[in-house]
């Protein structure tokens, strides 16, 4: 007959490494995570520095700042490679939708050929938040071009934002799977409504304008 003494504590000793089989695993996700998490601010940090390198027309520092976020990103990513579970905690996907929008704010600004997901290294879905949220930073930058009197340019730029939106606006598929793409799309629309408001408001002054000097 069986010592209970003996059955318990082979019992015990299957518990204590089943738990530190587990907290193994967990202590190599949390160094990841620790490991991914600055590199992603870096990302967030260098990305929206290069966005507002675009809008002050300093591509070359625009294009340095992108290299410096692709290189965080990837360091993130390499640090959760292994880990689902924390690459899918948000953070990833966040530095990747801001990397992204920087590399295609840059695009849009020029009317340059736009880099895919695989191109840019991210996934499908950040991409596309990535895509809607370059196409909102065009407001700034076609605000400015009014500003300077290039009405020619402004009207480019809101053509490609309208361009985005309708590209966008067909991927009819739940937020589990894109990101919140539909909140980020209902936010780009506001923005084009609003950016095509002030084009025909100065269209329709330039033409007044010229209309009287003719007179």
């Amino acid at each position: 007959m069986p010592d209970d003494g003996d059955s318990r504590g082979a019992e015990r000793d299957q518990l204590d490494r089943l738990v530190g089989e587990i907290r193994a695993g967990l202590d190599a996700a949390n160094r990841a995570r620790e490991l991914a998490l600055p590199a992603c601010r870096r990302v967030v940090r260098a990305s929206g520095s290069s966005i507002r390198a675009v809008h002050r027309l300093d591509p070359d520092r625009a294009a340095e700042l992108a290299d410096e976020a692709e290189v965080a990103l990837r360091e993130a990513q390499i640090a959760v490679a292994g880990f689902p579970g924390v690459a899918e905690a948000g953070f990833l996907h966040d530095a990747a939708k801001e990397y992204a929008e920087a590399r295609l704010t840059a695009c849009l600004v020029v009317g340059a050929v736009l880099p895919g997901p695989l191109e840019l290294g991210v996934d499908p879905a950040a991409w596309m938040r990535g895509l809607a949220e370059a196409a909102s930073e065009l407001r700034r930058h076609l605000l400015d071009r009014l500003r300077d009197g290039d009405l020619e340019q402004g009207e480019a730029l809101l053509g490609r934002m309208d361009d985005v939106y309708d590209a966008l606006v067909v991927v009819d598929v739940p937020d589990a799977l894109t990101g919140g793409l539909r909140r980020t799309l209902d936010a780009l629309r506001a923005v084009l409504e609003r950016t095509r408001g002030d084009v025909t408001t100065t269209v329709l002054q330039v033409r007044l304008q010229r209309a009287l000097e003719r007179g």
